[in-house]
């Protein structure tokens, strides 16, 4: 990511392509990610809902089709923009803020550029990923007063049943998963796209292969905080008091291989969706320098 000489709205614009590209690659696989991550514990002698990655696919795909891979994506679709705009935009920031515009910063600096970016972008990643996961979880023929039509539906609903405080529902939990999650994420692609390249674009391939590493390291690291939250974020009022209770709530009844539910779909989805948003970035910023700069006179 060659951004010495880019601008914070290029990274904005260009941040929002390539959080486009990564939603319509990689919803199908988060929406199973989420129904695993909050299926119910079985009765005893009864099979658990969804026996694995695959089995939840075919379920949903014969129950609700297709359409049913892609619940609740309108939101991150609408809201991709500010979420991956402001968090490329905040990365080239906390660049400038702990690397003082060093052109060969250390790979501490730029973990803390990108964690830096992870808390900003929580302010609006934390509400759009509790309607994002009420709506996956989600299922057909479930009561109709416990249905929300969209988006809409449900922020309306929820504002008026708690205020504010139930839309930013797990907010803390977010910026647990997304400071470590965010840091190594723009570092692991620095890395994989700079190393033996320096003074050279890097090549598509290094694009791919980095990008698509930094979401599958990231993700490795940060999955238990995504499960706790996203049990959080879907639980009705009342089932928890916050975090901490839902660590223990999950640990007595599910042990720790619970905080890895979901992750066979979260590293199928990490690769191909996490090279599609910086494929989608390095394919704007080029398109900016070339196209849209206006030449240097002689």
């Amino acid at each position: 990511m060659d951004d010495r000489n880019s601008t914070l709205i290029e990274h904005f614009l260009c941040g929002g392509m390539g959080g486009t590209w990564t939603v319509l690659v990689g919803h199908p696989f988060d929406t199973v990610k989420v129904r695993l991550q909050t299926m119910p514990k079985p009765e005893p002698g009864k099979p658990p809902l969804y026996s694995g990655m695959f089995d939840c696919f075919r379920t949903t795909i014969i129950k609700e089709g297709p359409s049913g891979l892609y619940k609740g994506m309108l939101v991150p679709l609408l809201t991709i923009t500010p979420v991956f705009a402001i968090s490329f935009m905040s990365y080239q920031l906390g660049k400038k803020i702990f690397a003082h515009n060093d052109p060969a910063p250390s790979n501490w600096r730029k973990f803390l550029a990108g964690a830096f970016a992870g808390v900003v972008t929580t302010t609006v990643m934390a509400p759009v990923e509790r309607v994002k996961c009420m709506l996956q979880i989600q299922r057909e023929r479930e009561k109709a007063d416990r249905q929300f039509r969209g988006p809409i539906h449900l922020i309306s609903a929820e504002l008026a049943e708690g205020g504010i405080s139930r839309i930013y529902k797990g907010f803390f939990a977010t910026i647990l998963r997304e400071f470590p999650g965010s840091g190594i994420y723009f570092l692991t692609y620095e890395w994989f796209t700079s190393y033996h390249t320096v003074g050279t674009s890097a090549t598509l391939l290094k694009m791919v292969i980095g990008g698509g590493m930094a979401g599958v390291v990231m993700w490795m690291i940060v999955l238990p905080f995504d499960t706790l939250k996203s049990r959080l974020q879907t639980a009705p009022p009342g089932t928890y008091t916050g975090l901490g209770h839902v660590f223990k709530d999950l640990m007595a009844h599910e042990g720790p291989a619970a905080l890895y539910k979901g992750a066979v779909p979260v590293m199928a989805r990490a690769f191909p969706a996490n090279a599609a948003c910086f494929l989608g970035f390095e394919f704007c910023n080029k398109q900016i320098v070339q196209r849209l700069r206006k030449p240097t006179p002689d």
